[in-house]
């Protein structure tokens, strides 16, 4: 009989939070949102996609349609048993994919206006991101010191990009540097 697969990051944080008890798809989804948003991606379909799996691996269950035709999800023993095997496990290297940044990496092919404006408007994403985990860390009256040690990332995160943004050089922010090509014209 094959081995089953290691569990995948995105599962792992589905049986973590079914820890807190039975949750919809849709509850998974808005707790994965909430809670781990700022720093890993979770689609609805991908949760989803993981649930089926995870049923069919027998790492939770489903229970009985209820309002809305939502389905509860409950993680079994096999399931704790396999979150605690893969909570164990070391993490691997973080793998950043900053889409601002390959964007920027490029940017002598944007027009000079477009860059300025590309970075005033993630700045200011970085600015509102900051002030909302400012927010919750305020309002953090029951969290745990792991919720603060991640909302506490969070907010060193978005400083240190805010920190970054300022000391971009002028030109870039002004948008009046000199381009070396210029951009493609429109089709």
């Amino acid at each position: 009989m094959p081995e089953t697969p290691p569990l995948n990051a995105t599962a792992a944080s589905l049986l973590g939070f079914l820890h807190r008890g039975p949750m919809t798809g849709w509850d998974l989804h808005a707790t994965a949102v909430a809670c781990i948003g700022g720093f890993w991606t979770v689609t609805r379909s991908q949760v989803y996609r993981e649930l089926a799996a995870l049923t069919k691996r027998g790492l939770v269950e489903e229970g009985a349609v209820g309002a809305r035709a939502q389905k509860p999800f409950t993680i079994t023993d096999d399931g704790r048993v396999e979150f605690a095997r893969w909570i164990d496990r070391a993490p691997g290297e973080e793998n950043i994919r900053h889409p601002l940044l390959l964007t920027l990496a490029f940017g002598e092919h944007l027009a000079p206006g477009r860059v300025a404006g590309i970075l005033a408007d993630h700045r200011r994403r970085h600015a509102d991101t900051l002030a909302r985990y400012r927010e919750q860390r305020a309002a953090s009256d029951g969290a745990t010191v792991f919720d603060l040690a991640t909302l506490d990332f969070g907010i060193r995160y978005e400083q240190a990009t805010l920190d970054w943004f300022d000391a971009l050089p002028d030109q870039l922010q002004a948008g009046s540097f000199r381009q070396e090509a210029e951009p493609p014209a429109p089709r």
